[in-house]
């Protein structure tokens, strides 16, 4: 939020040459494909977009160009879809319609999206790096000409003024650009943002100061030039590092989908090919561990899918001829074939990856505060330092026009005066008083172990009034355990055959069960269980229907497995995902701050209703799907409620992106982690409560600096108008309100209560 300061407005623009690179670039042709609704369509990175006003531009530019049906930019990658009916555009019409509007377009690719933010941090490093050194050699300088005031002669006194300028002048102006280049987009495309006012005010600084120099006058302002730029800078750069931790959760999603697969051609050999070269109907041979990458039906072999980074079950899935297969699920045991029903492009996976950038794309357009504060900063200040130059040049004429006797300023004092203006409320503090905050909140976080990944995360955090849950892994540690009580000699005897299985309940025996062998000769047959024969005696071990087809069911609703020998009375091993150890306690701290809780998941009801009524949740819901989870928190949002979703798996990615704030435990997928605003390390739960607190608190100091800095601008503004100010004093002024909301940030760090008491 550091950039009140930069593209704030409708004329947010790239800052880059919209003409330049395109050309340079492939011809965007070559990249245009054919969606599954038959239309042409083509994916960009759009260089430059920052906020949401650059979203309605560019969208709303692009749909008003005929043929065009959609267009979709995330803010956060940069990747811009826009598709139009067959024949109705040129794709390079659409990248000289992005140029006019003051961008920079090529063919979208993930690692030059990441160089190109890198590089951007890089640059932003050397500006500030550059002003800062300024500053401090400058001030050697100018410091003698403050004190010495009357008593320093003239010829020394314009040596000092040359040698700052020699420092400043070059420092000034190469670290000025950034702003310069913001504003000269803006006003190629007939807009004016906040770069222009600040543009100015250091061009015409460092002007006057030269003038004054050559003139050998008293005052020259190179101090005030690089110490605006320096504190601009600062805010900028926390920026860019806030927004750079907003990692894009759909480009870690498709990394999930495979690679490669092996096709079985018609002669039966099996052949690698790039995942990208299936076509439906292809015949696809899985191994124990592979995962399905596209959709797909099995047609040979019987096998287990490991599908809960999809559906949130826990427990695999059989896999049998016939049998459907998404994209992304695991097959557990046995080699299966499986016919291709989708392409890459089109998979569930794909598919999810469409509704995270949706969601980004309706978080992004999320007006943050400082932005709000800053709507109106352009026109008011241009307005009054505009009319403060008029009235200083032309002010005395008309008074003495009235009658009035009244000297003539000049156009000197008349300039000085409107620089001095533009100087003074150049949005150093307004530029500060939001991300000073958030640096400091987000410190203070991640030493309780949370971490804060988007710039405008604290502020959605603050307005949550309720919170949906999910289960598996989030508000479950997602690890079956065993629960019941059977005797040792029994445990051991099914643990060794357990021993020779990947099954998550097998694992969860063993683990109960501790160190010891694994029995020999045993046969795994999938969707079943485990068989062993043992000097003459068959054990089993799996499904009821398999091991105890005699046994009564239980329906307490636990994960189990049976086992049996033969000619014995069969035992039954039940397993649960047992809550984290202060889920209960978090639940109660979230309802005690007002914030009602949900839970909703893919797992199988019974086992939801289970863990919601040990966490004390009465909302919840089972068996259900990623997009039934995108359309609960759409249903909470159409209500006018701020959800926050916590969850952890790949089914939970795009509600995750849905949510108007998300965070997901440190031992969630890498997707899932990099669609949430937080990330909460270690095991427990109770550090969501404390950052809640903290966005709440943060929130009220960022509201403070920025009232602040509205005072501050109402008093020195008009001082400066009246002439009380000369452009140093108002370089110092504006460097003291930068102190002070910076101080009032830092109060976060000093506050000594419990966040989650």
């Amino acid at each position: 939020m550091g950039e009140p300061a930069l593209n704030q407005t409708s004329g947010c623009p790239s800052g880059l040459s919209p003409a330049t690179e395109t050309e340079n670039r492939a011809d965007p042709a070559a990249f245009v494909r054919t969606d599954k609704q038959g239309r042409e369509s083509i994916e960009l990175l759009v260089q430059g977009a920052k906020c949401a006003a650059c979203i309605r531009k560019i969208e709303g530019g692009l749909l008003a160009m005929p043929g065009v049906a959609d267009a979709r930019l995330n803010l956060s990658t940069g990747r811009l879809s826009v598709a139009w009916a067959p024949g109705a555009l040129q794709a390079r019409q659409v990248t000289e319609a992005l140029g006019k509007l003051g961008y920079n377009a090529s063919a979208f690719d993930p690692e030059a999206a990441k160089q190109q933010t890198d590089e951007e941090g890089r640059r932003l490093l050397r500006y500030l790096a550059v002003s800062g050194f300024a500053a401090m050699n400058i001030m050697t300088f100018s410091l003698p000409v403050w004190t010495g005031h009357g008593e320093m002669g003239e010829g020394t006194r314009t040596l000092l003024h040359w040698v700052s300028a020699i420092i400043a002048v070059p420092a000034g102006l190469y670290a000025a650009q950034p702003f310069f280049k913001s504003a000269w987009s803006a006003l190629r495309v007939r807009r004016a943002n906040m770069d222009v006012p600040i543009s100015l005010a250091v061009l015409l600084t460092i002007g006057i100061s030269i003038s004054e120099t050559l003139q050998q006058g008293e005052h020259a302002y190179f101090d005030g030039i690089v110490m605006l730029l320096f504190f601009l800078l600062i805010g900028r750069y926390l920026d860019h590092r806030l927004r750079e931790r907003a990692r894009t959760a759909a480009r870690d999603l498709l990394a999930l989908q495979s690679v490669s697969a092996s096709r079985v051609e018609a002669n039966g050999h099996v052949t690698s090919i790039p995942a990208r070269e299936i076509n439906v109907g292809d015949r696809l041979q899985l191994a124990a561990g592979d995962r399905a990458p596209v959709d797909g039906l099995i047609e040979e072999g019987v096998s287990e899918l490991d599908c809960s980074m999809l559906t949130g079950e826990t427990l695999p899935q059989p896999a049998r001829p016939g049998g459907a297969i998404h994209a992304g699920a695991i097959n557990l045991t046995q080699r299966v074939i499986m016919r291709a029903s989708a392409r890459v492009q089109d998979s569930t996976v794909a598919e999810l990856a469409r509704l995270i950038e949706t969601g980004e794309q309706s978080r992004a357009k999320f007006v943050r505060l400082a932005d709000k504060a800053a709507q109106l900063y352009v026109p008011v200040v241009h307005s009054l330092a505009a009319l403060t130059f008029l009235a200083w040049m032309f002010g005395p004429a008309l008074l003495r026009f009235v009658g009035l006797e009244v000297v003539d300023v000049g156009f000197r004092a008349a300039l000085l005066n409107a620089v001095a203006v533009l100087i003074i409320t150049c949005p150093c503090a307004l530029g500060l008083a939001v991300p000073a905050v958030q640096v400091v909140a987000t410190g203070r976080l991640f030493k309780r172990g949370v971490l804060v990944k988007s710039g405008d995360a604290l502020e959605r955090l603050a307005q949550v009034d309720v919170v949906v849950f999910d289960k598996t892994g989030t508000l479950t540690l997602g690890k079956p355990k065993l629960v019941s009580l059977v005797d040792v000699e029994t445990l051991q005897a099914a643990a060794a055959l357990a021993r020779t299985s990947r099954h998550p309940l097998s694992r969860a025996l063993v683990e109960a069960a501790g160190p010891g062998v694994a029995e020999k000769g045993v046969r795994e047959i999938p969707g079943e269980g485990l068989e062993a024969e043992i000097d003459g005696v068959i054990l089993r071990l799996g499904r009821r229907s398999f091991a105890a087809p005699n046994a009564s069911d239980v329906t307490d609703g636990s994960a189990e497995l049976w086992f049996a020998l033969e000619g014995e009375a069969p035992t039954r091993f039940a397993f649960t995902d047992a809550l984290r150890q202060d889920a209960t306690e978090t639940i109660a701290a979230l309802r005690k701050r007002g914030i009602a809780v949900e839970l909703i998941s893919g797992d199988r009801p019974v086992a939801v209703e289970s863990a919601a009524r040990a966490a004390g949740i009465d909302a919840w819901v089972g068996a259900a799907a990623p997009g039934d989870k995108v359309a609960r928190l759409n249903a909470l949002r159409a209500q006018g409620k701020k959800p926050l979703m916590v969850g952890d798996g790949l089914n939970d990615a795009a509600a995750l992106a849905a949510a108007h704030a998300s965070a997901s435990p440190g031992t969630a997928l890498e997707a899932s982690q990099a669609a949430s605003d937080i990330v909460i390390q270690g095991a427990g739960l109770l550090p969501l409560v404390e950052a809640i607190d903290v966005a709440k608190a943060a929130r009220k100091r960022a509201v403070e600096n920025l009232q602040f800095s509205a005072l501050y601008n109402l008093i020195a503004a008009p001082a400066a108008a009246a002439g009380f100010l000369t452009p140093l004093i108002a370089a110092l002024a504006m460097s003291g309100s930068s102190l002070v909301v910076t101080l009032n940030a830092l109060r976060l760090q000093l506050e000594g209560r419990s966040w989650t008491s």
